[in-house]
């Protein structure tokens, strides 16, 4: 079966989810407010497909999207909407993903926060020499 998927399955789960992110004013890292991204320490990609394994869920089209996605939102709620962090586009993309990849397994997810911890805590002592 062709699938009618015009993009990737997991931007249909963020369409659903964006709407109650609570991005930041400020990098949480270097306190930059401009260029902010949103960071999710457990990646959605591979937690979707993680979900979708555990209930042996099979996608075919637009609608199985639908009918699974807020099953995804309930189970994952912690990951999608409280394990995240705003930083800014340096940090984020050309630091963090460029350490753990653009796809991070879910088993980085503490030592992603380990790491924003440390660099914000160098930033600190950077910005006071």
């Amino acid at each position: 079966m062709k699938s009618e998927l015009k993009r990737d399955e997991i931007k249909y789960i963020r369409d659903l989810s964006k709407s109650a992110y609570k991005k930041g004013n400020e990098c949480y890292i270097c306190g930059k407010a401009e260029d902010l991204q949103f960071h999710h320490f457990y990646s959605m990609t591979p937690l979707w497909e993680q979900f979708k394994r555990k209930a042996k869920i099979t996608i075919n089209s637009l609608q199985d999207i639908l009918d699974y996605r807020e099953q995804f939102k309930s189970v994952h709620h912690k990951e999608i909407y409280d394990d995240v962090i705003t930083l800014c586009k340096f940090h984020h993309m050309e630091r963090l993903h460029k350490v753990y990849g653009k796809s991070p397994p879910l088993t980085t997810a503490e030592k992603q926060r380990r790491w924003v911890e440390i660099q914000r805590e160098k930033h600190r002592n950077e910005s006071t020499k």
